[in-house]
């Protein structure tokens, strides 16, 4: 399989292929393809169409078998870059939900669960994340920008909510609580940011979906309720629950049955 990728902020990836040669997208990724490739609809077994469900990721996905040569075109959904990715027996990669956008068939596609609690309820990425492993080329979709750092063993980048694309399996993630009081309540920051240790390569997005979302939103509401939400800063709605998330996360760190 050969590829190229193609366009400026909603690019598309034009895969070449071989008779018998197979991709592997969930529904609504392919673009445009030639007549010869012939597309199969597969949930993968009901274990697996559970854990789908369970993500909040599509159940069902799409197979293209080649039958001679031909092409497929996988397009992105959102401005930003495809990011191409060679996955290796010995080396997966996590990355965050809805990421995923096509790959070869050796591919293994599968839910991620963060091991550390705490991570996992209060990191941008969440609970869930999804995990790239098997052997093949893999293409994902990146919100925005791409900025790509090699972190050394130890080496730790402490990043925003959301900002996380991906990263290889040998890399940890965690969480780290917004020093200061003042700045937790009025910084506009959140509670806690995601914390990378090194080794590996990680994958940062300069524009996640989800602070486009915030951005708008006023816009897409009557004139009164954008006035109301304008009127009351973001960090006052989460004034409320600070002391309750500061004893939970307390409780998260101190017992090691959370922390795995």
């Amino acid at each position: 399989m050969q590829y190229e990728i193609k366009g400026g902020v909603f690019p598309v990836v034009i895969c070449s292929m071989e008779n018998g040669e197979r991709m592997i997208t969930e529904n609504g990724g392919m673009a445009w393809m030639s007549p010869n490739m012939k597309m199969e609809t597969s949930g993968g077994g009901i274990g697996k169409m559970f854990s789908k469900a369970f993500s909040g990721e599509d159940i069902f996905h799409n197979i293209y078998t080649a039958q001679g040569n031909g092409l497929i075109a996988f397009g992105s959904c959102f401005p930003g870059q495809i990011l191409p990715v060679q996955i290796t027996p010995n080396m997966g990669l996590i990355v965050q939900k809805r990421a995923f956008l096509a790959s070869e068939i050796g591919v293994e596609l599968s839910i991620h669960l963060n091991r550390k609690l705490g991570a996992g309820f209060f990191g941008g990425e969440g609970f869930i994340m999804q995990r790239l492993s098997g052997s093949g080329m893999a293409f994902l979709e990146v919100d925005g920008e791409l900025v790509e750092y090699d972190l050394a063993p130890g080496q730790q980048m402490i990043v925003n909510t959301g900002n996380v694309a991906a990263f290889e399996s040998s890399v940890s993630i965690d969480i780290q609580q917004v020093p200061g009081l003042k700045n937790k309540l009025l910084g506009g920051e959140g509670l806690f940011n995601t914390t990378l240790t090194g080794p590996g390569r990680i994958w940062l997005q300069t524009m996640p979906i989800s602070n486009v979302a915030e951005s708008i939103r006023p816009f897409m509401s009557s004139s009164k309720n954008k006035f109301k939400r304008r009127s009351v800063p973001k960090s006052w709605y989460t004034a409320p629950f600070f002391c309750f998330f500061e004893i939970l996360y307390a409780c998260i760190q101190d017992n090691s049955v959370f922390n795995g």
